[in-house]
This record gives C-alpha cells, structure tokens and sequence, in this order.
C-alpha cells in the first residue's frame, strides 16, 4: 500500500510553507527583477536585510469559472420612471462621477499590484542564486568541516529502517550452524548405530535407547531458535571529510583624497555586495581587506569598511601587500586565490605602469580570478589604460568594469561573478 505524505504545517503568518515555495517557484522571474531593483535603490547599511516586492495583477491571476447569463431574465427595478418595455439603454459615457479625491480611468480599466514579502532569506536567495566564484577548483583539503555519510559494515545495534536482512539471516544461519554442530555429530554416529544393531537379533532394547536418544536430540536441534535478537545487523554509516575548496578572496579598496564620500560609498556598496556573497555561498574561504592611499595596510572588517582615513594615491602599494601576503600564507598550490579592486582610477603617472607589471609578472599567474571595478563617470584615468593592456593578455581570469553611480553596482557585480555556461 502506498502512502502519500502533505506537509500542511503553516508558518509564522498563517501561511502555508508548501504553497509560499510553490509561489516563489512560479513567479521566479518577476521575483528576480524587483529583487534586482530593489538592490539598487538601498543604503549599504540595509543591504542584507529583506523586502516587500510588487507584483503585477495581471501577472498573477487566475482563471475562474462562472455560471453564464444564459437564458431568458425578467427583473423589476424599483423607481423606474423613464423606460417602458422594449427600450434600448445608451451605455454611459466617459468616466464615473463619484466624488472620491482619486484619478479614476476613463477607459474603465484599472491594474492593482500584488505585494508580497520576502524573508532576508529569501532575499538573498535570489540575489545570489545565478553568481559562483569562477575558476574554483579543489586543490588540498585544508580544514575540513564538510563531511558525508558513506556505509561503514554493520552494527549490532541502530534503526529498525537500517535492518539488514541478508546479513541477518546469514549471522543466524552461521549461529545455528555452529549450536546445533554437535548435536548433529550425535545424531549421525547413532544413526550409523541403529543402522548396525537393527540388523542384529536380540538388540531391542538398544534400538529403542537409540530412538529415544534420537528424539531427545532432534528436539534439542529444534529448540535452536531460526532468528535470534543477537543475529540481528544493521547498516552502518560514518561521516567521510570531503575535500573543500580552500579560498582567498582579498578586498583591494582606494581610500586617497580622489576618492570623495560618494564615490567611496559606492565603493564599499560594491564590497558589501561581495562580502555577503562570500560569507553566504562559500563556507571555507578567507576574507583579506587592504586599505591603500600612499601606503597600504591590512585591516579588519569594521575598519575597511568606516575608517576615515585618507591621502594620495599608489595603487601598486597595496598590489604589493597582496603579493608578500600571498607569498607568505597562501601559497597558489594550496589556495584558490581570487581579488577584487576597487577604484576611482586615479594614480601616479609613474605608478600605473608598476601595475601593470605587478598584475602580469606575478599576481595574475597565481589567482583564479581578478576583477577590477573603476568608479569614474569621467574620461578614462592611465590606470584604466593600463589595465586594458592586462586583460587583452588574461581574458580568461582578469575582468574590468566602469561604474558611474550606485544603480551601476548590482549589475557590475552580477556581470563580474555570473555562473558561466560549460
């Protein structure tokens, strides 16, 4: 018999968890684009945080059947003073008459939206279920904490739903094998016995001896029981480390004096975005923030993210850091290496060319992948250029994008991270 199981818990609101999924599920594609401009229009304080979406009426209606006004109707309507039997009533013209403060439609039509509210789960869900760190590969397992379960032989002991019937009948088997040897040996020598003294005249009462012996054994055989509670095995299983993907993603983020509170904002926007894509999606990975002006410094979250500090401008100084940093804990053979730099373009004139041979000669060779995001609504800075000459050598793990203000910031980000096609 076959048994049909409905999970018809309902959740905080009194909604069914069942039907909300199928919701989410039918109308992904109308999700994902409010969940895209509702990303644009935030503060980067609330960026985690969920929302109220609208959807369209029209886009989730319904069909609905209905009796139809079929057949022939009379109807006496009270306070007619005008029409007799047979008139014909002239349909109304133009829009209604009420008295209410709001702008009716002429036409007759009108659309309401449906809003729906989304958990910061779910927010998150759909901001970050199409991005994947690119070039990811497991190169040594390092720390692991991620486990599968992997039969492990049998125990004498578990759930009824792990019984194993085979080997059970087998250790009982092998049980009453081993019990009943004996009595079995007996049962054959007097059988060869009986077989020799019934022959014989005058052996009676020695025929019957043996038959009663032989009884007596039979019955100690039988009393052997098929299945015992000892024989019973079940499968065992044991949790197996599964080699997780080590990963560095290093924030390289321009505070100079170039850089002003917008262009920094949108900065730290863009950041944002990454960290809770990283924290979010990838358990095992580290996190390495460097602030650069003229000189560089690693720092943690709090301080990447809300100091003030500032100064001129040497990109190649923080490119710098990451090298010695990656040289002395994360070596390329261990560590899937990834950075991202953020920037409003603006450099030395003689430090942009140190760069460019920095990111060619040594970081580029070593990382998976390398994004870099200029924030600069203006003509292109000499740091832009030469990078253009960097991913004309390294299409396949160097990408540059332009950012003019913060509306630009999701779509940069989703175009820099896109899961691609194999």
């Amino acid at each position: 018999m076959a048994f049909q199981l409905i999970d018809r818990r309902l959740n905080g609101k009194h909604k069914s968890a069942v039907n909300r999924q199928r919701f989410l599920r039918r109308y992904r594609k109308h999700i994902k684009e409010a969940v895209a401009d509702a990303v644009n229009k935030r503060s980067i304080t609330d960026t985690d945080r969920g929302d109220e979406i609208s959807i369209p009426r029209k886009d989730v209606s319904e069909p609905q059947f209905r009796h139809g006004h079929g057949g022939r109707q009379q109807r006496i309507l009270p306070g007619n003073k005008e029409f007799i039997t047979g008139d014909r009533i002239a349909r109304p013209s133009g829009g209604g008459g009420g008295s209410g403060g709001g702008n009716a439609s002429d036409s007759g039509e009108g659309m309401d939206e449906f809003v729906f509210e989304l958990s910061q789960q779910e927010f998150l869900d759909f901001m970050f279920e199409d991005l994947e760190l690119p070039n990811l590969t497991k190169k040594q397992l390092k720390d692991a904490d991620a486990y599968k379960l992997v039969r492990g032989g049998y125990t004498s002991e578990g759930l009824p739903a792990r019984l194993n019937i085979v080997q059970s009948l087998r250790g009982a088997q092998a049980r009453r094998i081993a019990l009943g040897g004996a009595i079995r040996r007996q049962i054959r020598t007097l059988k060869e016995e009986l077989d020799a003294v019934a022959l014989q005249a005058g052996c009676e009462a020695r025929v019957r001896e043996i038959k009663s012996e032989l009884e007596r054994l039979q019955r100690r055989l039988n009393q052997i029981p098929f299945l015992d509670d000892f024989d019973l095995r079940y499968n065992n299983f044991i949790q197996q480390p599964v080699p997780t993907s080590s990963a560095v993603m290093f924030c390289l983020m321009d505070v100079s004096g170039s850089m002003t509170q917008e262009i920094k904002n949108i900065a730290k926007r863009f950041f944002i975005l990454l960290h809770l894509f990283l924290k979010r999606n990838y358990k095992k990975i580290d996190v390495v923030f460097i602030r650069h002006h003229t000189i560089a410094s690693e720092v943690d979250e709090e301080e990447f993210f809300y100091s003030r500090e500032t100064g001129g401008t040497v990109v190649s100084s923080a490119l710098r850091m990451m090298e010695q940093i990656v040289r002395e804990r994360y070596p390329a053979n261990d560590w899937n290496i990834y950075a991202a730099q953020a920037s409003d373009g603006e450099n030395w004139s003689d430090d942009s060319p140190q760069c460019r041979d920095l990111l060619q000669g040594s970081i580029l060779p070593n990382v998976q992948h390398y994004a870099y995001v200029e924030i600069n609504s203006g003509n292109d800075q000499e740091l832009w250029h030469a990078y253009e000459e960097i991913q004309e050598k390294f299409p396949d793990n160097f990408a540059m994008k332009k950012v003019s203000d913060s509306s630009d910031i999701f779509p940069v980000f989703h175009d820099l991270f896109e899961k691609k096609s194999v």
